[in-house]
């Protein structure tokens, strides 16, 4: 019995023990198709989310299609200018170029050039520096190309409160002023004789901002050389502008494929030379013999130099770097827009009229201008603001470049974009200004809301905004103004053939004239000692 009931006993127990081995493994495939489902599911909801996410994320700027790896870069025109504002009118105010390894970003809007230059203003404040820049800042030491940062800072804040402060600017006007009377009576010398008009007001800016620079400590040597800059920074600026492959391409960079980089490093060594030169030169005369009223930059530069103080001095490196700026901010674009100015008033003889009846009314037949006679000089001023409007000395600005990826205006544009700003298509918007395409100066003695061309009108913004807005306006505004008033108020010009200048221009980094500007002068002061 016994027996029987243990066989039984086995027999139930290795039913028991079958059974319970059949649940384990059901359970096991159970959870083995469960994890499997699940895994599934997860995978699928990933993806779906990752494109839900995608798809709700902004876009990047609409542009037009371009190619693998070289992207838009066959399609550019060679007018760029043109170009862009052309694709800016298919794709809307805001597009986006592919140019080999990097993307362009332009704006034509002046809604959202405020929202990057205000509300973004930091995160788009560092710049992408040409290979060509790289060489003549010292490696980004200067304003132009240095890095947002609190380096940038002081040096902006340096030559704002030290340099261009009314007070700087007063201490050389005596600087400024002999030069521009050097002008008056060189072309009073040819009287009745064609001249290059565009020539004597580049030499005349250039020969104002050397002065302005360093006054007299020039020696015989150097002085000679001077004759040399305005070739040698022609072709500098022109290697700053030049589509570069190495630019395009970073990765190219050492094998320097156009010989840009090269030619740079050449054209910086004269510079740099020259104006080290210069500097020991300034060094060795002294303090003592520059009077207090005719101070220079040099001079003021040293200063800060020896100060002492991290927070307020300059190095001398920075110093080099600086003074390369001011040649080229001070000669080129004031330059350009005095020879723009002078062909819209030639072509248009009744605005001409009109400002030299302003000059008889506040300077008189028997003085010479002075800039104490430039602020009641208002329809001039607004005769320099309608040539700042039509024709803006570097009408896509210098670029911005996103130190992070950003959402504006709807659109995401990613870190390290260069962003442009047409301002020379805002600044000609029908939709923003009445008749734009008209040379109307009278709209800025009308139009006060319009006015303001220090970066916060986004209407008008030749010189930028922001962080990044030129520090040298307070000296463009004296310099353009005073030498325009002088060329109207001393001489009757005259086109040599009878017929309006032309308005063809060229893009460099500085939209220029074509064709320079000849005229024949003639005497308008009845006393001849105004002319010395």
């Amino acid at each position: 019995m016994s027996t029987f009931c243990d066989k039984d006993a086995v027999l139930v127990g290795d039913g028991l023990l079958w059974q319970h081995d059949g649940l384990t493994a059901s359970t096991i495939t159970e959870v083995t198709a469960t994890v499997i489902v699940a895994t599934l599911v997860i995978i699928c909801f990933s993806r779906w989310a990752k494109k839900f996410i995608i798809k709700i994320e902004p876009p990047q700027p609409p542009g037009p299609p371009g190619l693998p790896i070289i992207g838009n870069l066959p399609f550019i025109k060679p007018d760029f200018l043109q170009y862009v504002t052309k694709q800016s009118q298919i794709y809307g105010p805001i597009i986006k170029l592919h140019m080999g390894s990097k993307i362009y970003v332009v704006i034509s809007s002046p809604s959202i050039a405020k929202e990057i230059l205000k509300t973004h203003d930091a995160a788009f404040a560092n710049r992408d520096i040409p290979v060509a820049a790289i060489n003549g800042s010292y490696g980004g030491l200067d304003i132009v190309w240095r890095s947002n940062g609190p380096e940038l800072h002081k040096l902006r804040k340096l030559v704002v409160h030290e340099i261009m402060c009314n007070k700087g600017l007063d201490a050389c006007y005596e600087l400024r002023r002999r030069n521009i009377r050097q002008m008056v009576k060189y072309i009073h010398g040819k009287i009745g004789s064609s001249i290059n008009l565009s020539e004597q007001m580049f030499l005349t800016t250039m020969s104002v901002t050397i002065s302005m620079l360093w006054g007299d400590s020039l020696n015989e040597e150097e002085a000679k050389r001077v004759v040399e800059f305005k070739e040698r920074l022609e072709e500098f600026v022109g290697l700053i502008g030049a589509p570069n492959v190495s630019d395009i391409f970073p990765v190219l960079r050492p094998l320097d494929l156009q010989g840009i980089e090269s030619k740079t490093k050449k054209l910086l060594s004269w510079f740099y030379e020259f104006l080290e030169s210069v500097i020991e030169q300034r060094t060795k005369v002294g303090e003592a013999e520059q009077q207090e009223e005719s101070k220079d930059f040099l001079q003021q530069l040293l200063e800060l130099n020896q100060r002492g103080d991290a927070k307020a001095s300059l190095s001398m490196t920075e110093i080099k770097a600086l003074l390369l700026d001011m040649i080229i901010g001070g000669t080129d674009t004031t330059f350009t827009t005095m020879e723009w100015a002078m062909t819209e008033l030639l072509r248009h003889p009744d605005k001409l009229k009109r400002i030299a009846d302003e000059l008889d009314a506040v300077v008189g037949d028997h003085n010479v201008v002075e800039e104490t006679h430039l602020p009641r000089l208002l329809y001039l001023e607004a005769v320099v603001k309608e040539t700042f409007r039509t024709h803006p000395p570097a009408p896509l600005l210098l670029p911005h470049m996103a130190g992070e990826t950003t959402v504006v205006a709807g659109y995401t544009i990613p870190k390290h974009s260069n962003v442009f700003f047409n301002v020379w298509a805002i600044q000609r918007d029908p939709e923003l200004w009445e008749n734009p395409l008209r040379f109307e100066p009278e709209r800025f003695m009308r139009e006060s809301e319009k006015r303001n061309y220090l970066g916060n009108s986004f209407h008008l913004f030749p010189f930028g905004s922001g962080r990044r807005i030129c520090v040298g306006i307070p000296l463009a505004e004296k310099l353009i103004m005073h030498i325009l008033a002088t060329l109207v108020h001393s001489f009757e010009l005259v086109m040599p053939d009878g017929k309006k200048p032309d308005i063809k221009d060229k893009l460099a980094l500085i939209l220029s004239k074509v064709e320079p500007l000849s005229v024949v002068p003639i005497a308008r002061l009845s006393n001849s000692q105004q002319y010395e």
